[in-house]
């Protein structure tokens, strides 16, 4: 159950007998602690993982924020605290993985091509040019499993989602929301803005880790 209203920026006793208050967190459930992470959310998250504190069961970044899942029992440390007010020229640089993902633009694999560069003045060569020109990062995982939300796409390629979403969307679908770019990583339902496909599988079950991007990871798009 959630922590009621009145404690969402509670004082809680860490295990150092120093009290624990931050500004920017709030309780999500039992043991989850949602944290205002804003643009440093990747090299929080990189400090995060790099300290490997004992009470934290999982990290997951999210739009602006993190959720930071406590294991069972456990309160917030004084090195937890700590991290999340480390400021971020203190914090280690996230270094993911590179990636290059090859893209067939347009036509039947990307029906919303055209009117987009057509939104964005330009002809269908020179939005595919910005398009895969740019280098992309992954912000946060979420709506599939996999799938990922990139941040850098140019300011003039960005549109928002459509007005009626598709029924279905295919795998490997190379899509614009918003300020993101994204690619899904299963078919289904989806109301992004659908430029191309990629054959590249996103996510596998079988595989360790099953996602093939992770938060922090980096990319291109490679037109083929």
């Amino acid at each position: 159950m959630e922590h009621p209203r009145e404690s969402l920026n509670p004082v809680v006793k860490a295990q150092t007998d120093q009290p624990f208050a931050l500004p920017f967190w709030r309780w999500v459930g039992d043991r989850g602690m949602r944290v205002a992470t804003g643009e440093a959310t990747l090299t929080c998250y990189g400090e995060l993982i790099s300290q490997k504190l004992r009470e934290i069961e999982d990290i997951i970044p999210a739009d602006d924020s993190l959720l930071v899942i406590l294991r069972p029992g456990a309160v917030p440390s004084a090195a937890l605290q700590a991290a999340l007010t480390s400021t971020a020229k203190e914090r280690p640089s996230l270094n993911g993985k590179f990636h290059l993902i090859p893209v067939e633009y347009g036509g039947a694999a990307g029906p919303d091509l055209l009117d987009l560069a057509v939104r964005a003045g330009l002809d269908v060569a020179s939005y595919i040019n910005r398009h895969a020109a740019a280098e992309y990062t992954v912000a946060f995982l979420g709506f599939q499993p996999g799938f990922p939300y990139l941040n850098g796409l140019p300011g003039a390629l960005q549109a928002p989602r459509r007005l009626t979403p598709r029924v279905r969307v295919e795998a490997g679908s190379v899509a614009i929301g918003g300020r993101y770019a994204g690619i899904y990583p299963a078919s289904g339902p989806g109301g992004w803005q659908i430029i191309g496909h990629t054959t590249v599988v996103l996510f596998d079950p079988q595989r360790d880790p099953p996602t093939l991007l992770l938060p922090g990871d980096r990319l291109r798009f490679v037109p083929r």
